[in-house]
C-alpha cells in the first residue's frame, strides 16, 4: 500500500511539474535540495501550488524526502484535507520516526478526526523525543482532560507551565496549541 501511494503522490507531482504550471521552472537540473528550498520559499510566501509542485519535485529526485512529505502535509493540514495529511506526515515518520513536528502535527489530525487515544500516544512519543516541547506537554494535558484523566492533566499542565509560564491551566474550553509550521531543510 505503502508503495502504491508513494507512486500516485509522485505520478500527481509529474503532472504538476510537467504541465508548465507554477514552479515548474528550473526542474531540469535543480537538485532535490534546490527544489526543497524553492518550495519552503513559496510556502512562507503562501504560494502554496507553487509549494506543492516543488515538493513534488523534490519527492521525484529523493523519493524519501522527510521535509517534502512533512510540508506537503502541513500543507493538505492548512487545507483541512485531514485524510492526506495524516498520509504525507505517516510517510514523513516513514523516513525519521522521530520527526517531531511530524508526530505533533500528526497528533492533532488525529484529534481532529476524534481519535484521542491515538493523538495521547503520539504526543508521548514527542515528549519522548523531546521532553521540553511545553506545546506537547499541554495538548496531551487537554486530551487527558477530555478522557476524564483529571490527574495525569494538571500533570502536563504543570510541565507545560514549568517549561513555558505563558501556558497555564486552562479553562475547560481552551484549544490545542496550532500545528507546527513548514520543516526547514535541517
Amino acid at each position: 500500500m505503502k508503495g502504491l501511494l508513494v507512486a500516485s503522490l509522485l505520478g500527481l507531482a509529474a503532472l504538476a511539474t510537467g504541465c508548465g504550471g507554477p514552479g515548474s521552472a528550473n526542474t531540469g537540473n535543480e537538485t532535490a535540495a534546490d527544489a526543497l528550498n524553492r518550495g519552503l520559499q513559496a510556502h512562507s510566501a503562501g504560494k502554496l501550488d507553487e509549494a506543492v509542485a516543488a515538493y513534488f519535485t523534490t519527492l521525484q529526485k529523493d523519493p524519501k524526502n522527510q521535509f517534502a512529505y512533512y510540508n506537503l502535509g502541513e500543507i493538505a493540514q492548512r487545507q483541512n484535507r485531514l485524510v492526506a495529511a495524516e498520509a504525507f506526515y505517516r510517510l514523513a515518520l516513514e523516513q525519521d520516526p522521530k520527526m517531531e513536528s511530524a508526530l505533533f502535527n500528526l497528533a492533532i489530525v488525529r484529534t481532529n478526526v476524534g481519535v484521542a487515544a491515538d493523538a495521547v500516544v503520539l504526543y508521548k512519543q514527542v515528549i519522548t523525543v523531546n521532553p521540553n516541547n511545553a506545546a506537547a506537554h499541554f495538548n496531551l494535558g487537554l486530551l487527558y482532560r477530555q478522557l476524564g484523566q483529571t490527574a495525569e492533566a494538571q500533570t502536563e499542565f504543570a510541565a507545560a507551565q514549568r517549561l513555558d509560564s505563558k501556558l497555564v491551566a486552562p479553562s475547560p474550553s481552551a484549544s490545542p496549541k496550532p500545528q507546527a509550521s513548514p520543516t526547514p531543510t535541517r
